[in-house]
């Protein structure tokens, strides 16, 4: 009898490891566990007397704030950053699903904020114009790696890369005439162009924070919209099979190089799009003098991941990045080095990593095989054989 309970047991785990949305969340979970106890770890060693109070800013963020109305405000700086994590880690993860690494989502984040503060402060344009130009900013960006990868087979990641440093200091340069004198930073929306400042739509009045704006909302339809894209429509379909096999998709007819071009198309306007939100929200300003790609679409990368390479996935993966980021800004630097902050997000952040990693550990501990690209090439070749002796 004991013998069959656990067989029943066994099986019932394997089942459950067998579930795509159980390995996901418990991959990602996993992840975030080891590297906060890594981090605590970190701060036992650094100072063992304030690590629990200091883990615990981190997690709490926002609420270690004294009065409801900061609490709020707190949140509302969280969720402004969020909007752009997010349209980073969904540039990220459409790429990944044409098997392109779109690394240069970094770049073509920073021409997008060109695009849209040149507008903005240049052109004196509404927000509507900027956010157009900065998704065809990013979209360009995206277009020339895409057309290197697809016609001349170069690798995506060595054009995206140069291209990252490219668009750094030509924004650099562009910007540098919108700068007050003697000032490194772009002058504010709201004293040179308020009509370029994205609408808030009442949401500045719940938070009590003038940069809370329709961003969020934006951000969250533009992945579901995303997610509708790859599981519901053709074109998604095309997408992931160009991903697994190019050959197979050229095969049937599917035309792979076009594919690979508006992929990475797609992937450079949300990126463009993604810092055009913040910049527009005037939560901060340009930096001119800053000579490293900011962190934001490289971020992106860790968000995709731990949200499972899903879009629904990645909306509550770049909430929780920036969610911990934010409140290791807060530890109390009395025992902390300023770094710390940024240390222990890094930790967390490269944990992320990890996920495909543990996801396959449970695959293989669930006694299923998934399903590899081959079979999906042949599965297509078949179609196609399918269709051709059809038409004939």
């Amino acid at each position: 009898m004991e013998m069959k309970n656990e067989q029943k047991h066994s099986s019932f785990f394997k089942r459950l490891l067998a579930n795509p949305g159980f390995r996901s969340f418990t991959a990602a979970l996993l992840c975030i566990l080891i590297g906060l106890l890594i981090g605590y770890i970190v701060l036992l060693i650094i100072n063992p007397a304030n690590a629990g109070e200091a883990i615990g800013t981190i997690l709490k963020n926002f609420m270690t704030r004294n009065s409801e109305r900061l609490r709020l405000k707190a949140l509302g700086n969280t969720l402004v950053k969020t909007a752009p994590l997010l349209l980073c880690s969904l540039s990220i993860l459409f790429a990944y699903k044409a098997g392109l690494f779109n690394i240069g989502a970094a770049g073509q984040y920073v021409l997008g904020a060109g695009a849209a503060l040149y507008c903005a402060l240049g052109l004196n344009l509404p927000w509507y114009v900027c956010l157009v130009a900065a998704v065809l900013a990013g979209a360009l960006l995206g277009a020339i790696s895409g057309a290197l990868k697809a016609y001349l087979n170069v690798n995506e990641v060595i054009s995206c890369i140069m291209l990252n440093w490219i668009s750094l200091y030509t924004v650099n340069s562009v910007l540098k005439d919108f700068c007050p004198v003697g000032y490194k930073d772009t002058h504010t929306l709201t004293s040179m162009n308020p009509s370029a400042v994205l609408p808030t739509l009442g949401l500045d009045g719940i938070f009590g924070n003038s940069s809370v704006t329709i961003a969020i909302p934006i951000a969250i339809i533009i992945a579901v919209a995303i997610w509708i894209i790859l599981t519901k429509t053709k074109f998604g379909y095309e997408i992931k099979a160009t991903g697994y096999n190019r050959n197979a998709a050229k095969y049937c007819g599917m035309r792979e190089k076009q594919n690979i071009i508006l992929t990475m198309v797609i992937a450079g306007s949300l990126a463009g799009l993604a810092s055009a939100l913040l910049f527009l929200s005037d939560y901060m300003q340009w930096d001119i003098n800053q000579s490293s790609i900011p962190a934001m679409g490289f971020n992106g990368i860790a968000a995709s991941f731990l949200g499972g390479l899903h879009p629904i996935g990645a909306i509550f993966s770049s909430y929780f990045i920036q969610h911990i980021t934010d409140g290791g800004s807060s530890l109390d630097t009395r025992f902390y080095p300023v770094q710390i902050a940024d240390l222990i997000s890094a930790i967390i952040i490269y944990l992320c990593g990890f996920v495909l990693f543990i996801k396959l550990k449970m695959i293989k501990a669930s006694g299923t095989i998934p399903q590899k690209r081959p079979d999906m090439a042949a599965e297509i070749k078949h179609d196609a054989d399918n269709k051709k002796g059809g038409d004939k």
